[in-house]
């Protein structure tokens, strides 16, 4: 019997604790157990979604890539500065939650606007890479946000699995042991209270 089972009252009151305790004890493991497959599965759909991201980013940034030297022959390295437009790109990332855990969720993208006194690509292909790298940088956004997100799943995923393997390999088993104690040192001793009371029965006749 495990120090917390002597700490608990004797007979059916001991008992009892133990049953309720057992009780959550595996209702605990069971929701863990299915907090874990959620967190997985968000995992995985989570890395899924870098791996799409990463293959449009690698695409795109190669696009752009091809485009720029293009344009550069036909204008210049002037041409390519003028076109830079002075507004920047703006990022917003989106968090969400699941189980408890906040993570990236999505990535709000919006573009920058020149204004009607900045000088737009001189040529098609700057306009094309212009184009590209936007995506690509739209898709190397969403590859970070889908890979921190799967990394703080994949964490919580961990900690999650050890709680389980402790109240299933050590907890929920020594609850059952001390139920098992418990119930048998009751069956004893109602067993004995039943002798007693036949013995001071039988001595209490003719």
């Amino acid at each position: 019997m495990s120090p917390q089972a002597r700490r608990l009252p004797a007979g059916r009151a001991g008992r009892l604790r133990l049953r309720r305790s057992l009780a959550t004890a595996v209702r605990g493991a069971d929701l863990l157990e299915r907090k874990l497959r959620l967190l997985l599965d968000r995992e995985h759909r989570a890395r899924q979604a870098a791996e799409d991201a990463g293959r449009a980013w690698r695409q795109g940034l190669a696009e752009a890539e091809s485009w720029l030297v293009r344009g550069v022959l036909l204008g210049g390295e002037r041409a390519l500065a003028e076109a830079a437009p002075a507004e920047r790109t703006r990022v917003d990332v989106q968090w969400g939650a699941l189980m408890g855990v906040r993570h990236p969720a999505a990535v709000g993208w919006t573009d920058p606007v020149r204004s009607p006194w900045e000088q737009t690509p001189s040529n098609t292909a700057l306009a094309h890479a212009e184009t590209a790298y936007r995506a690509a940088a739209r898709a190397a956004a969403e590859l970070a946000a889908h890979l921190a997100a799967a990394e703080l799943l994949a964490a919580e995923a961990v900690r999650t699995r050890q709680r389980v393997r402790a109240l299933r390999r050590h907890w929920i088993p020594r609850l059952r042991d001390d139920l098992a104690a418990a119930e048998l040192a009751l069956e004893e001793a109602e067993h004995e209270e039943a002798v007693r009371r036949r013995w001071a029965a039988g001595r209490g006749g003719p």
